[in-house]
């Protein structure tokens, strides 16, 4: 209630001053800047701090990302590779040519993760490696004794020496051809089958798929093909060839590898060996064009073949040719034992010959693109057969 009378506190009250911190708005405005100011001050660095270490994480996960990359590469492993690790290689001399070779893309981070993985111990010889393989695979493949190594090589029925040597090279980069020729005709390697006065394992090195290891040589290659060779015709029973066909061991090897080259579906087989015997039993010459083309220059002509004087030319030379003309396999040598018997009335061999003549296998030609020969009894068969396989386009 008011009575008129002045109050003290109302008098206070009225000389009442503002206060900045009365003000809300005065208080907060104030207080932010400071804030601001205080934290402007502390991020400043803690920003180029944040921005440094950010860089180096982005730096490090780049490198780390392309040292895993390089160490274990992205995709399928490419084809295996031949690699030789020579006497008193060091794991430097060794990373270098892995990556001349392709094999590894940085020899630097490979040596450096070797000795991370605790080294590597090398041995001189032969390995199989794949490009594009982990750095980890390349070091086992790398620790692995060559002995242990192995490379499936196959040697076909019916190659030659020669070609055996190639096909050795072609598959095993740190042997040569010419070593293996060497060590199968120098006579340092011998063969119970092997008549006195040759040297050469020609039609003695039995063809088939062999595990060749990697501290292997071309003699040890040579050797274990003279030595399967042996158990083979031992299994077939060449020993009794003489009471079989007339004719040694050795020479019925020639036999079958003749047989091995001619023959291109299997039953061929017995009966070209039953020509083969006939026509020597005539005292016919063999005419038999593999034997011609026996190690020949490629390059000549058939005609020009035919009139070279070489013991191999069985349309000059009576007999048997002086050594085998390839190594044959199991079917062949199956044959060169076994030739066909007297064909059969019905046989195409004994078809339009004249009454009272003997009919027998003595003369063949290729038949048709599959490689099957025809057969006759008498030359003027053979003639037909001959225009015949002309006009099949089998023959020039």
């Amino acid at each position: 209630m008011n009575n008129g009378m002045n109050d003290p506190l109302l008098d206070e009250a009225t000389d009442w001053h503002e206060d900045p911190w009365d003000s809300v708005n005065a208080v907060q405005d104030d207080s932010s800047e400071e804030l601001r100011d205080g934290l402007n001050f502390l991020r400043g660095p803690l920003r180029q701090l944040f921005i440094v270490v950010t860089a180096l994480l982005l730096v490090v996960g780049a490198i780390s990302g392309w040292v895993v990359y390089q160490i274990n590469p992205s995709g399928a492993p490419g084809v295996a590779v031949n690699f030789t690790v020579q006497e008193g290689d060091t794991v430097a001399a060794v990373a270098d040519r892995l990556e001349a070779a392709g094999i590894i893309s940085h020899s630097t981070l490979f040596r450096w993760y070797v000795a991370v993985k605790g080294g590597l111990t090398l041995t001189p010889g032969y390995f199989s490696v794949k490009k594009n393989e982990s750095a980890g695979r390349v070091i086992a493949a790398l620790s692995t004794p060559p002995a242990q190594t192995f490379i499936s090589v196959t040697f076909p029925e019916g190659f030659s020496i020669a070609q055996m040597g190639v096909r050795l090279a072609e598959k095993m980069v740190f042997m040569s051809a010419e070593d293996f020729i060497a060590a199968a005709t120098d006579g340092s390697t011998k063969s119970e089958l092997l008549p006195k006065g040759k040297t050469s394992l020609e039609g003695l090195l039995f063809p088939d798929t062999y595990q060749v290891s990697g501290d292997d040589s071309e003699a040890r290659v040579v050797r274990r093909m003279a030595d399967m060779m042996k158990r083979v015709v031992k299994q077939k029973n060449l020993s009794d060839s003489v009471r079989l066909v007339g004719l040694s061991p050795y020479e019925t090897l020639i036999v079958a590898s003749l047989i091995e080259r001619e023959a291109k579906v299997p039953a061929d087989r017995a009966k070209i060996a039953r020509v083969i015997y006939n026509r020597l039993a005539k005292k016919m010459r063999l005419e038999i064009d593999a034997a011609v083309k026996y190690n020949a220059d490629p390059s000549l002509s058939w005609t020009e073949l035919k009139s070279i004087d070489t013991p191999y030319n069985t349309y000059m030379h009576f007999g048997l040719p002086p050594t085998p003309i390839a190594n044959p396999g199991r079917a062949s040598i199956e044959a060169a034992l076994a030739p066909a018997g007297t064909p059969r009335a019905t046989d195409e061999a004994c078809v339009g010959i004249a009454a009272g003549t003997k009919c027998e296998y003595l003369y063949y030609v290729l038949a048709d693109a599959s490689g099957r020969h025809v057969f006759a009894s008498t030359y003027d068969q053979h003639l037909k057969n001959i225009e015949k396989a002309k006009l099949a386009g089998v023959l020039p």
